[in-house]
């Protein structure tokens, strides 16, 4: 399953329904994780969404951070994170959100 993001002012984005839902959670654009949702992300709401995707990069990284200090207080080996970090799933979308936040241009999904 897949989000496909569309907009007038860059080329489609595509994501696996997981990191696409998990970014519309984050906007507050997220219903049910289902992949006939239909969503709209106006202009005005473009600064708000950015703001609130760095701030959720800048949170995870700081977690992550202070995760490997207190294990190197410890005396323990830093931990390994397996996922990909939020900053790099959500760089496309953020590239996308800026784009559009310049052309005046809104994003649609699923439609």
């Amino acid at each position: 399953m897949l989000y496909k993001f569309k907009s007038k002012a860059t080329a489609d984005l595509i994501m696996l329904q997981a990191n696409g839902f998990q970014l519309l959670q984050l906007i507050g654009k997220g219903g049910e994780p289902d992949s006939s949702a239909k969503g709209i992300l106006l202009p005005e709401q473009i600064p708000q969404a950015i703001a609130t995707l760095e701030a959720a990069v800048a949170h995870e990284e700081a977690a992550r951070q202070a995760a490997a200090a207190q294990a190197l207080a410890q005396g323990k080996d830093a931990p390994r994170f397996a996922e990909v970090s939020l900053r790099q799933r959500a760089a496309p979308f953020l590239d996308m959100l800026r784009r559009c936040q310049k052309a005046d241009k809104e994003i649609v999904w699923g439609v």
